[in-house]
């Protein structure tokens, strides 16, 4: 169960107090962000997740496009540089490149789509991983891949265009076989829940953020 944190144990409980008027997809991005820096601390409220989970993201169905870039970026720079970095062999190697293929494939896809929807793709972040062997890599793997599912789920009711949640959702169902096969990898149940969860993007933001260096 998640622990609610008082105000007097809130980091920064002035971010709490910030009100943020409309209903736009920013709006309650840029509403999840700075919850997330009342409880975590100013650092997760970076230039970055403001460009990304805010205003700069874009409105609307860009916004929620350019929400999903930021989750694709961060798992493309994964996989490319463990290929870089381990010793990856077999099976494991086969599978570590297809992935890195996918979230390469994911990031185009998803920048063309906001080009094409008039909207400008956000930039990618600098990002670093705290692993320094395969089997570090692989938990986690299972960890990042679970969380873009996730992510993907909380954010899907919210897209207004069918076209859009179409494409996320061919996006997400890659994502889920990402998960399961890295699952299998560490030993875990591949589908431990007959539902996927989600998460709102300030549980996504606390997730990743500590990933992010800018």
């Amino acid at each position: 169960m998640t622990e609610i944190k008082t105000e007097n144990e809130m980091a920064h409980p002035e971010l709490a107090a910030v009100e943020v008027e409309g209903t736009e997809r920013s709006d309650f991005l840029l509403k999840g962000a700075l919850a997330a820096g009342a409880i975590f601390g100013l650092g997760a409220v970076s230039p970055f997740v403001r460009g990304a989970m805010g205003a700069g993201g874009g409105k609307g169905d860009v916004g929620i496009l350019n929400y999903a870039l930021t989750l694709e970026y961060l798992e493309s720079a994964f996989y490319a540089e463990a290929l870089k970095k381990l010793s990856l062999k077999g099976g494991l190697k086969d599978l570590i490149t297809t992935i890195s293929t996918d979230e390469d494939a994911h990031v185009k896809a998803l920048s063309q789509t906001i080009r094409d929807l008039k909207g400008k793709p956000v930039k990618a972040p600098k990002v670093e991983f705290p692993y320094s062997d395969v089997a570090g890599f692989t938990k986690l793997a299972e960890t990042i891949e679970n969380v873009g599912v996730s992510a993907y789920n909380g954010a899907a009711p919210m897209i207004k265009s069918k076209e859009v949640l179409s494409a996320a959702g061919s996006i997400v169902q890659v994502e889920a076989r990402h998960a399961a096969a890295i699952a299998l990898q560490n030993g875990s149940r591949p589908a431990p829940d007959a539902f996927d969860k989600t998460m709102t993007q300030a549980q996504v933001l606390k997730a990743v953020q500590p990933f992010l260096t800018a």
